[in-house]
Protein backbone atom coordinates (compact mmCIF):
# COMPACT_ATOMS: atom_id res chain seq x y z
CA UNK A 1 0.00 0.00 0.00
CA UNK A 2 3.00 2.23 0.99
CA UNK A 3 4.71 1.80 -2.44
CA UNK A 4 1.66 2.66 -3.65
CA UNK A 5 0.36 5.47 -2.60
CA UNK A 6 4.13 7.11 -3.34
CA UNK A 7 3.47 6.08 -6.88
CA UNK A 8 0.12 8.44 -6.66
CA UNK A 9 2.25 10.94 -5.53
CA UNK A 10 5.50 11.58 -7.52
CA UNK A 11 4.35 10.46 -10.84
CA UNK A 12 3.14 13.37 -13.28
CA UNK A 13 0.61 14.52 -10.43
CA UNK A 14 2.96 15.78 -8.61
CA UNK A 15 4.94 18.67 -10.94
CA UNK A 16 4.01 22.23 -10.12
CA UNK A 17 1.20 22.63 -12.71
CA UNK A 18 -1.00 25.48 -13.17
CA UNK A 19 -4.77 23.75 -11.82
CA UNK A 20 -6.31 26.32 -14.67
CA UNK A 21 -8.30 24.34 -16.93
CA UNK A 22 -10.90 25.02 -19.64
CA UNK A 23 -14.06 23.60 -19.75
CA UNK A 24 -17.11 23.96 -22.70
CA UNK A 25 -20.31 25.46 -21.95
CA UNK A 26 -22.13 22.18 -21.56
CA UNK A 27 -21.43 19.26 -19.54
CA UNK A 28 -23.38 15.91 -19.95
CA UNK A 29 -24.75 15.29 -16.44
CA UNK A 30 -24.42 11.32 -15.27
CA UNK A 31 -23.61 10.80 -19.19
CA UNK A 32 -27.01 12.08 -20.78
CA UNK A 33 -29.43 11.10 -18.06
CA UNK A 34 -32.30 12.04 -20.20
CA UNK A 35 -31.59 9.64 -22.99
CA UNK A 36 -29.56 6.50 -21.28
CA UNK A 37 -29.80 5.60 -17.66
CA UNK A 38 -27.86 7.48 -15.44
CA UNK A 39 -24.05 6.86 -14.76
CA UNK A 40 -24.19 3.58 -17.10
CA UNK A 41 -21.96 3.09 -20.20
CA UNK A 42 -25.02 3.91 -22.72
CA UNK A 43 -25.47 6.67 -20.91
CA UNK A 44 -21.61 7.92 -21.87
CA UNK A 45 -21.98 6.73 -25.22
CA UNK A 46 -25.33 8.70 -25.79
CA UNK A 47 -23.64 11.88 -24.63
CA UNK A 48 -20.89 11.43 -27.02
CA UNK A 49 -23.05 10.49 -29.50
CA UNK A 50 -24.87 14.24 -28.76
CA UNK A 51 -21.84 16.20 -29.59
CA UNK A 52 -21.00 16.36 -25.60
CA UNK A 53 -17.33 16.90 -25.03
CA UNK A 54 -17.40 16.31 -20.97
CA UNK A 55 -19.25 14.06 -19.08
CA UNK A 56 -19.87 14.10 -15.16
CA UNK A 57 -20.55 10.89 -13.31
CA UNK A 58 -21.00 9.53 -9.84
CA UNK A 59 -18.34 7.36 -7.93
CA UNK A 60 -19.04 5.27 -4.70
CA UNK A 61 -16.75 2.43 -3.00
CA UNK A 62 -18.33 -0.99 -2.82
CA UNK A 63 -17.75 -3.36 0.28
CA UNK A 64 -14.72 -4.92 -1.10
CA UNK A 65 -12.98 -1.29 -2.48
CA UNK A 66 -14.14 -1.45 -5.64
CA UNK A 67 -15.06 1.51 -7.78
CA UNK A 68 -18.55 2.05 -9.11
CA UNK A 69 -20.63 4.53 -11.05
CA UNK A 70 -23.53 5.02 -8.66
CA UNK A 71 -25.46 8.21 -7.28
CA UNK A 72 -27.86 6.95 -5.28
CA UNK A 73 -26.39 5.55 -1.85
CA UNK A 74 -29.21 2.53 -2.38
CA UNK A 75 -29.92 0.77 -4.72
CA UNK A 76 -33.92 0.04 -5.39
CA UNK A 77 -34.09 3.28 -7.87
CA UNK A 78 -32.15 2.88 -10.53
CA UNK A 79 -31.55 -1.28 -10.39
CA UNK A 80 -33.66 -3.93 -9.73
CA UNK A 81 -31.76 -4.71 -6.36
CA UNK A 82 -32.34 -3.72 -3.00
CA UNK A 83 -29.55 -2.42 0.02
CA UNK A 84 -26.47 -0.06 0.04
CA UNK A 85 -24.20 0.51 -2.84
CA UNK A 86 -21.68 0.11 0.10
CA UNK A 87 -23.02 -3.11 2.02
CA UNK A 88 -22.36 -5.28 -1.33
CA UNK A 89 -19.50 -6.39 -3.44
CA UNK A 90 -18.82 -5.58 -6.56
CA UNK A 91 -19.73 -9.14 -7.86
CA UNK A 92 -23.08 -9.02 -6.78
CA UNK A 93 -23.66 -5.47 -7.80
CA UNK A 94 -22.34 -6.71 -11.89
CA UNK A 95 -25.19 -8.64 -11.62
CA UNK A 96 -28.18 -6.30 -11.75
CA UNK A 97 -29.94 -4.44 -13.91
CA UNK A 98 -29.23 -1.20 -14.25
CA UNK A 99 -31.07 -0.07 -17.26
CA UNK A 100 -35.06 -1.72 -17.27
CA UNK A 101 -35.92 1.31 -14.56
CA UNK A 102 -35.57 4.12 -17.74
CA UNK A 103 -36.45 2.18 -20.45
CA UNK A 104 -36.52 -1.72 -22.07
CA UNK A 105 -34.31 -0.32 -24.89
CA UNK A 106 -31.90 -0.70 -21.97
CA UNK A 107 -32.65 -3.90 -20.63
CA UNK A 108 -29.41 -5.65 -18.88
CA UNK A 109 -27.19 -2.49 -18.75
CA UNK A 110 -25.10 -2.90 -16.09
CA UNK A 111 -23.28 -0.78 -13.29
CA UNK A 112 -19.64 0.00 -14.48
CA UNK A 113 -16.69 0.73 -12.62
CA UNK A 114 -14.68 4.10 -13.14
CA UNK A 115 -12.07 1.85 -14.57
CA UNK A 116 -14.52 1.17 -17.62
CA UNK A 117 -15.89 4.19 -17.64
CA UNK A 118 -12.69 6.52 -17.83
CA UNK A 119 -11.92 3.70 -20.22
CA UNK A 120 -14.76 4.89 -22.40
CA UNK A 121 -14.40 7.91 -22.19
CA UNK A 122 -11.16 7.88 -23.47
CA UNK A 123 -12.02 5.77 -26.20
CA UNK A 124 -14.44 8.76 -26.80
CA UNK A 125 -12.48 11.39 -25.94
CA UNK A 126 -14.22 12.40 -23.89
CA UNK A 127 -13.65 14.84 -20.43
CA UNK A 128 -15.06 14.09 -17.35
CA UNK A 129 -16.40 15.38 -13.99
CA UNK A 130 -15.68 12.29 -11.55
CA UNK A 131 -18.20 13.23 -8.88
CA UNK A 132 -17.12 11.04 -5.43
CA UNK A 133 -19.53 9.93 -3.26
CA UNK A 134 -17.74 8.64 -0.10
CA UNK A 135 -19.37 6.83 2.66
CA UNK A 136 -18.83 8.42 6.42
CA UNK A 137 -15.89 7.35 7.51
CA UNK A 138 -14.49 5.36 4.29
CA UNK A 139 -13.14 9.04 2.71
CA UNK A 140 -9.49 8.24 2.91
CA UNK A 141 -10.10 4.84 1.31
CA UNK A 142 -12.27 6.04 -1.68
CA UNK A 143 -9.76 9.08 -2.36
CA UNK A 144 -7.24 6.47 -3.05
CA UNK A 145 -8.98 4.48 -4.43
CA UNK A 146 -10.24 7.01 -7.10
CA UNK A 147 -6.49 8.09 -7.47
CA UNK A 148 -5.13 4.87 -8.05
CA UNK A 149 -7.50 4.63 -11.12
CA UNK A 150 -7.26 7.87 -12.27
CA UNK A 151 -3.26 7.79 -12.49
CA UNK A 152 -3.98 4.93 -14.91
CA UNK A 153 -5.55 6.78 -17.49
CA UNK A 154 -5.14 10.31 -18.41
CA UNK A 155 -3.81 13.53 -17.96
CA UNK A 156 -4.73 16.30 -15.67
CA UNK A 157 -6.82 18.70 -18.00
CA UNK A 158 -9.20 15.64 -18.97
CA UNK A 159 -10.40 14.98 -15.18
CA UNK A 160 -12.07 17.60 -12.65
CA UNK A 161 -12.81 15.55 -9.29
CA UNK A 162 -15.76 17.21 -7.09
CA UNK A 163 -17.65 16.54 -4.14
CA UNK A 164 -20.01 17.89 -1.54
CA UNK A 165 -17.62 16.49 0.90
CA UNK A 166 -15.12 18.88 2.51
CA UNK A 167 -13.21 16.25 3.71
CA UNK A 168 -13.04 14.31 0.41
CA UNK A 169 -11.83 17.37 -1.16
CA UNK A 170 -8.66 17.92 1.51
CA UNK A 171 -7.85 13.99 0.78
CA UNK A 172 -8.38 14.80 -3.33
CA UNK A 173 -6.12 17.64 -2.61
CA UNK A 174 -3.26 15.32 -1.11
CA UNK A 175 -3.46 12.65 -2.93
CA UNK A 176 -3.59 14.04 -6.48
CA UNK A 177 -2.53 17.71 -5.81
CA UNK A 178 -2.63 18.84 -9.74
CA UNK A 179 -5.72 17.49 -10.58
CA UNK A 180 -8.38 20.49 -10.92
CA UNK A 181 -10.76 19.64 -8.12
CA UNK A 182 -14.06 21.32 -7.40
CA UNK A 183 -16.50 22.12 -4.40
CA UNK A 184 -20.39 21.29 -4.77
CA UNK A 185 -22.94 23.22 -2.76
CA UNK A 186 -26.30 23.69 -2.83
CA UNK A 187 -26.50 27.38 -1.78
CA UNK A 188 -23.55 29.51 -1.70
CA UNK A 189 -22.17 29.81 1.47
CA UNK A 190 -21.01 32.75 3.91
CA UNK A 191 -17.25 31.22 3.75
CA UNK A 192 -17.62 30.00 0.49
CA UNK A 193 -14.17 31.71 -0.36
CA UNK A 194 -12.15 30.21 2.70
CA UNK A 195 -13.34 26.84 1.57
CA UNK A 196 -11.87 27.11 -1.66
CA UNK A 197 -8.66 28.36 -0.21
CA UNK A 198 -8.56 25.72 1.85
CA UNK A 199 -9.32 23.12 -0.87
CA UNK A 200 -7.25 24.92 -3.90
CA UNK A 201 -10.58 24.56 -5.61
CA UNK A 202 -10.55 25.73 -9.27
CA UNK A 203 -14.38 25.89 -9.81
CA UNK A 204 -18.02 26.08 -7.33
CA UNK A 205 -20.39 23.83 -8.44
CA UNK A 206 -23.63 25.50 -7.37
CA UNK A 207 -26.85 24.23 -7.64
CA UNK A 208 -29.50 26.58 -10.28
CA UNK A 209 -32.63 26.96 -8.33
CA UNK A 210 -30.36 29.29 -5.98
CA UNK A 211 -28.51 31.25 -8.15
CA UNK A 212 -28.77 34.69 -9.35
CA UNK A 213 -26.44 37.41 -11.26
CA UNK A 214 -24.96 39.03 -7.74
CA UNK A 215 -23.70 35.89 -6.69
CA UNK A 216 -22.56 34.83 -10.34
CA UNK A 217 -20.51 37.56 -10.50
CA UNK A 218 -19.19 37.31 -6.90
CA UNK A 219 -17.78 34.41 -7.72
CA UNK A 220 -16.37 35.26 -10.89
CA UNK A 221 -14.88 37.89 -10.02
CA UNK A 222 -12.27 35.92 -7.77
CA UNK A 223 -11.13 33.59 -10.95
CA UNK A 224 -13.30 31.28 -9.89
CA UNK A 225 -14.88 29.44 -11.88
CA UNK A 226 -18.81 29.12 -11.74
CA UNK A 227 -20.87 25.93 -12.82
CA UNK A 228 -25.19 25.50 -12.34
CA UNK A 229 -26.56 21.85 -11.98
CA UNK A 230 -28.99 20.33 -13.36
CA UNK A 231 -30.42 22.54 -16.32
CA UNK A 232 -32.70 21.03 -19.05
CA UNK A 233 -34.49 24.82 -19.91
CA UNK A 234 -33.18 26.41 -22.90
CA UNK A 235 -34.46 29.87 -21.65
CA UNK A 236 -32.43 28.98 -17.89
CA UNK A 237 -29.34 28.06 -19.87
CA UNK A 238 -29.78 31.43 -21.13
CA UNK A 239 -30.36 33.14 -18.15
CA UNK A 240 -27.57 31.80 -16.76
CA UNK A 241 -25.12 32.26 -19.19
CA UNK A 242 -25.98 35.94 -19.55
CA UNK A 243 -25.06 36.03 -16.14
CA UNK A 244 -22.01 34.94 -16.56
CA UNK A 245 -21.89 31.53 -15.05
CA UNK A 246 -18.72 29.45 -17.16
CA UNK A 247 -20.46 25.79 -17.91
CA UNK A 248 -24.19 24.30 -16.91
CA UNK A 249 -24.23 20.49 -16.53
CA UNK A 250 -27.49 18.82 -18.62
CA UNK A 251 -28.88 15.34 -18.89
CA UNK A 252 -30.11 16.79 -22.56
CA UNK A 253 -27.09 18.16 -24.11
CA UNK A 254 -29.05 17.86 -27.01
CA UNK A 255 -31.75 19.86 -26.61
CA UNK A 256 -29.98 22.95 -25.71
CA UNK A 257 -26.61 22.88 -27.27
CA UNK A 258 -27.86 25.10 -30.06
CA UNK A 259 -27.55 27.91 -27.55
Amino acid sequence: MVAALKFIQHSWFDSEKNLAFSLPKFIGHRGAAGYAPENTLASIHKAACLGTSWVEFDVQLTHDNELVLFHDSSLERTTNGRGLVADQCLESLKDLDAGSWFGSDFTGETIPTLNQALGTARELDLGCNVEIKSSFGRERETVRAVARTIVNFSKPQTILVSSFCHKTLKLVKYYLPTVPRALIVRNIPANWQSLIKQMQCSSLHVSQESLDQRQVQMVQSTGIKLLAFTINNRKRAESLFAMGVSSIFTDVPGKIFCL
